[in-house]
């Protein structure tokens, strides 16, 4: 049976439940403190089961938060060319585990070191650090799901290399803390979200392509 809690979160919260226990022999309050840390630390690691919806034409979503854009993009790496593009915002809450769209390969991954700008705001998509990741099928259909850090976030991590297979919603990577995920499709994707809509990562038709 999978956990319910991503591994990472276990190192971090087994450190932060050390300090607390240390901490608490000072002082009450600064022990409550750490306490708590652990507590939030588990909780937005959780790494939930998703029932990923079935069809041949459906492009789930990538992540969970909030669609805070979708426009078009002249030209996107990996798909050569014009896409269409959803952003999604993850805030602290949200879960942060980075799902694929559809079932396929990955062809392409590309790391870029930048800044770390709130990443609600639209400019995170250029100037902060991120990682891209190019999933392809049988057909050679392309989609691109980028991996933003925020203004808290400072690691991402992706599990897949090229040449690995991936499901439709099969999870590929993380963000820490505070992030932003996009999507890029090809112009003949029909965009099934709207903006400020909530997802889900892996149960969330973001769009279909057919």
């Amino acid at each position: 049976m999978r956990s319910p809690i991503h591994r990472e979160g276990y190192f971090m919260a087994g450190s932060l439940l050390a300090l607390a226990v240390v901490f608490s022999s000072i002082s009450r309050w600064l022990g409550r403190i750490f306490y708590l840390a652990t507590a939030f630390t588990l909780y937005f690691f959780r790494d939930p089961e998703r029932l990923i919806p079935e069809g041949e034409c459906l492009i789930v979503s990538p992540a969970d938060g909030k669609v805070v854009g979708i426009d078009s993009v002249e030209h996107v790496p990996f798909i050569d060319g014009p896409a269409k593009r959803v952003s999604i915002f993850l805030s602290v809450f949200d879960v942060h585990i980075n799902r694929s769209p559809i079932k396929g390969k990955i062809a392409y991954r590309h790391y870029s070191p930048g800044e770390f700008l709130a990443a609600f705001e639209p400019k995170a998509s250029v100037k902060n650090e991120q990682n891209a990741v190019g999933i392809e099928d049988a057909d050679g259909y392309r989609i691109l799901v980028k991996q933003i850090a925020g203004l808290i976030a400072r690691r991402i991590l992706c599990w897949k290399n090229p040449g690995d297979h991936v499901g439709a919603g099969e999870r590929f990577g993380l963000i820490r803390f505070g992030s932003r995920t996009e999507i890029y499709m090809p112009l003949d994707a029909r965009i099934e979200v709207k903006l400020g809509q909530r997802v889900q990562g892996g149960a969330s038709v973001i769009a279909r392509r057919c």
